[in-house]
């Protein structure tokens, strides 16, 4: 196959949030960012566009109010079509929750698959529905690009049965009864960049800490995703910015007695109305940081949330049977040196050991000398992943 052609095609990754949709541009075979940026707000009269360039300097910043997902997708497809000559787009690759116990792998969608997926919107009726609106809203204005799935549970595909089943009876498993575990793009990304660097990574037992808005952990050992902190939906686990973690299931059966609460107004509370937000006031994990010294409900948010994390460090630990590197990633696990000197407290038992000036600099490592396990900040990145996914798949392709 002759490249010409091909040089400068693009792959545009999209990945569509609850009230904002991210998206960036990459080199087809490079995988060079061109440029990213997001549409934050969607819903609200206070919107916000914003484009930057790859070392992150602002090309564009457009406040404005788009009324639902449609009509910020229309203004970014307007601004694509608009610089169409210069980056033609070729693939455009989704970030989808899930797809269900069979659908796991990267793929390219067609009618079967979005099918499929409608089919399974019970498992994440807050994601999936809108994921597969933005692909039909895409497939509608590009016809001529391929279009591919991503799914956040492909790396979790090889849990072993202990981590992957409820004690729940067999026969609901067909319907999709089972832990997927989700933030899998990250993790694979993470797992890339520490192999780049790392000696014998396949003999490391890692754990990953993903901590953002969404939290959750993964444990790593010869390579494979062991266990995680998320269940069959992305409400499970730990305590995060709105949302519960692991409940008791006699928290449900209480709300369904008591108060005779809906579907709907359950799945409300446990994803948009618990976790931090439920103890402060807030889920934004900076503004607990800033006002903790003055507000003990904030304060109360942070220790829960570095509670549960340090638990599930402990348990995931024991899972894997020892730990060598522990990683931080997400908004929060890269950007609050608190929150990861909080967790790593007391855990000298395990092993870890924080150097305080380290964390405090964000460097890369930030483990003592004489701590047993290596800690580490990494930088994830999810859009690079589906540009990587897609630019291997169609190679793939190509070959066979």
């Amino acid at each position: 196959m002759h490249h010409s052609n091909t040089i400068s095609a693009y792959i545009l990754v999209l990945n569509s949030g609850s009230s904002s949709l991210k998206f960036s541009l990459y080199h087809q075979h490079s995988l060079e960012l061109e440029w990213s940026g997001s549409i934050t707000g969607i819903g609200d009269k206070q919107a916000k566009l914003l484009i930057s360039d790859p070392a992150g300097k602002l090309l564009l910043s457009k406040k404005a109010s788009y009324l639902n997902l449609e009509i910020a997708a229309a203004e970014l497809i307007n601004r694509l079509d608009s610089l169409s000559a210069r980056f033609p787009i070729q693939h455009i690759g989704y970030r989808l929750v899930q797809g269900g116990p069979m659908h796991r792998m990267p793929e390219v969608i067609n009618e079967d698959l979005i099918k499929v997926l409608e089919s399974y919107t019970y498992l994440a009726p807050n994601h999936l529905p809108k994921e597969i609106q933005l692909i039909r809203i895409f497939q509608q204005s590009y016809q001529k690009a391929i279009h591919i799935a991503c799914f956040d549970t492909y790396f979790h595909q090889n849990m072993p049965a202990v981590a992957k089943f409820y004690a729940l009876p067999r026969a609901f498993r067909d319907q999709g009864l089972m832990r997927y575990g989700f933030h899998g793009l990250s993790y694979e990304y993470i797992i890339q960049e520490l192999g780049s660097k790392t000696k014998d990574i396949e003999e490391k037992k890692i754990i990953i800490a993903h901590l953002g808005n969404g939290a959750s952990m993964a444990a790593v050992s010869g390579g494979i995703g062991q266990e995680t902190t998320m269940g069959m939906s992305p409400i499970g686990g730990l305590v995060m910015s709105t949302r519960s973690g692991d409940l008791d299931p006699g928290v449900s059966l209480f709300f369904l007695r008591k108060f005779q609460m809906t579907l709907a107004q359950l799945d409300e509370l446990f994803s948009n109305s618990s976790g931090l937000k439920a103890i402060a006031g807030t889920g934004n994990m900076e503004e607990l940081i800033h006002k903790r010294s003055a507000d003990p409900q904030a304060q109360e948010a942070i220790d829960v949330f570095c509670y549960q994390a340090k638990r599930q460090i402990a348990a995931l630990a024991a899972g894997l049977g020892g730990l060598d590197i522990l990683i931080f990633t997400g908004g929060i696990g890269e950007n609050a040196p608190l929150i990861r000197e909080h967790i790593c407290r007391d855990m000298l038992f395990m092993g870890i050991k924080l150097d305080p000036d380290l964390n405090q600099n964000s460097e890369n490592i930030i483990s003592t000398l004489d701590s047993t396990v290596s800690i580490q900040v990494i930088k994830t990145n999810e859009a690079w992943m589906i540009a990587k996914h897609i630019d291997h798949l169609t190679n793939t392709n190509l070959k066979n």
